[in-house]
């Protein structure tokens, strides 16, 4: 009897340690992305100084006689101060790469590559797109900084599908992307979108799409957003102009990191911004974006953003409407909300800035949420919670985040710059989602899952791999029958 007690206990002190190795291995995997920030309050407060860097710059220059050129472009704004002062920025556009800010800092773009003119506005074939074309240019596998030789609007066919290292530069030109699909980034790295507007994105799929040049497949129905991220890594989206899309006008999903979104002009829309695919994918806990010197504005409803898991820094933007809620979230993401100005809505029912969505006080009491320099107008008010009620974060508060009294200096650019920096002029056709509209069922292929938990195997395409993938309870439950199994057999051997 000794022996088969004794290999009873070894047997359950294996599969003890088993499980115990293979759920701290999935742990790890899903809680982590390789690319994330280590630590991302020091990101924080880098953009704290630069911000505090440009201000002073300009209040330096204000007293003093003027410069020439120097009256336009100080702000105070670090993004636009980088490059806009320069009177000959267009002989040297590549220099946009060093201007980027936040956790999408770090995003090339073409940087170093050759110059890609758009000449052709057309999108016919999306197997074997036409020299020429926006569509042509973004699969390339080399490194392009993409500009355009006049003003074009371009209405999609299909998804535009990005290979890595691209930036699209529509300074110099009123550039407009419309249509079916609108922008993918799907497993790539490095992508800069500036100065487009990006509006009426529409479903499309069910069909062959290039991705690279040698690469081409099947992709299912999209769901109509306007710049969908996926599994990708430093993105910099900055002066767009985004309104009436189907599903999200930016939404960033499975495991996707390193991400700035700045300057960018936001109206005309239900479901805002969506970070995180749903609230059971782990890997989203790695999922890094900062949102910087936007302006939200008319006939916005929610999600700016709606976040799932992750660390949010919304800093130094203008939320001027929404009609629920400015920030909402689940599943303990991280918000740190410094030197905004929120203008609630008349309704004596929005006020409030925050919703945690579907989810019981007693969970999100202990989520990060805080507010630092923000300032709140027409009865808006911030919940913090979990940390965010404490006064530990003085570090990141010494530097003076609190700018939020310049606001209007700060966003007064957002948008498309040389233009009208909404779309509202430009709207002639529908297919855009508004206040109360609701989404078209996309089938089970959707190509972005933002909104469920869809199945990400039937997505893959193009080049780079999956997201870590997530441990499944059949899995688990498999590996210990295995070894229960094994144990019976070792019990019912003879005694020696």
């Amino acid at each position: 009897m000794l022996p088969h007690a004794s290999i009873l206990l070894f047997g359950f002190f294996f599969l003890t340690v088993s499980l115990s190795s293979f759920f701290s291995a999935a742990a790890f995997f899903n809680l982590t992305l390789p690319h994330q920030h280590p630590d991302p309050e020091a990101v924080v407060q880098e953009v704290q100084r630069s911000v505090n860097a440009s201000i002073s710059r300009r209040r330096q220059l204000l007293p003093g006689p003027p410069i020439i050129g120097q009256a336009q472009c100080l702000t105070g704004n670090p993004i636009d101060d980088c490059w806009r002062c320069d009177p000959n920025w267009a002989a040297n556009r590549q220099h946009l790469a060093d201007c980027a800010i936040g956790f999408g800092r770090a995003a090339m773009g073409g940087k170093g590559g050759r110059y890609y003119v758009v000449t052709d506005s057309s999108d016919h074939d999306m197997v074997n797109p036409t020299p020429g074309t926006l569509r042509h240019a973004v699969i390339q596998d080399e490194p392009l900084w993409i500009i355009f030789q006049s003003s074009m609007v371009i209405k999609l066919k299909h998804e535009l599908i990005f290979n890595s290292y691209k930036t699209i530069d529509g300074r110099g030109a009123n550039v407009h992307i419309t249509g079916n699909g609108c922008i993918t980034l799907q497993s790539v790295t490095n992508v800069i979108i500036h100065n487009v507007h990006i509006y009426n994105c529409l479903p499309s799929g069910n069909t062959i799409i290039r991705s690279t040049p040698t690469h081409s497949g099947w992709r299912g129905r999209s769901d109509g957003d306007g710049i969908s991220i996926s599994a990708a890594r430093n993105i910099w989206i900055d002066h767009c102009a985004l309104s009436h899309c189907t599903d999200g006008l930016i939404d960033a999903i499975l495991g996707s990191t390193a991400i700035t979104i700045s300057n960018s002009y936001f109206t005309h829309h239900d479901e805002v911004m969506l970070l995180g695919h749903n609230d059971k994918y782990l890997a989203d806990s790695g999922m890094q974006v900062t949102i910087a010197f936007n302006h939200f504005g008319e006939g916005l409803v929610q999600r700016m953003p709606r976040c799932r898991r992750g660390y949010i820094h919304v800093v130094n933007n203008d939320f001027t409407e929404w009609q629920m809620y400015a920030i909402g979230g689940s599943a303990n993401p991280t918000i740190n909300s410094q030197g905004n100005r929120y203008t609630a809505p008349m309704d004596p029912n929005a006020k409030e800035v925050t919703k945690r969505v579907e989810t019981d006080e007693r969970e999100w009491s202990d989520w990060n949420w805080r507010t630092d320099g923000d300032i709140m107008v027409n009865g808006a008010f911030f919940v913090p919670s979990g940390e965010g009620l404490s006064m530990q974060y003085a570090k990141a508060s010494s530097v003076e985040p609190k700018s939020a009294a310049l606001i209007d200096q700060l966003t007064m650019n957002a948008g498309v710059l040389g233009g009208p920096r909404d779309n509202s002029v430009s709207i002639s056709y529908g297919g855009g989602a508004t206040t109360g509209a609701t989404k078209p069922a996309t089938g089970g292929s959707s190509n972005s899952g933002g909104g469920g938990d869809g199945d990400f195997f039937g997505m893959i395409f193009g080049s780079g791999g999956a997201p870590p993938t997530q441990l499944s309870p059949p899995t688990t439950m498999i590996l210990s029958l295995v070894i229960i199994l094994i144990l019976c057999g070792m019990l019912s051997l003879p005694s020696l």
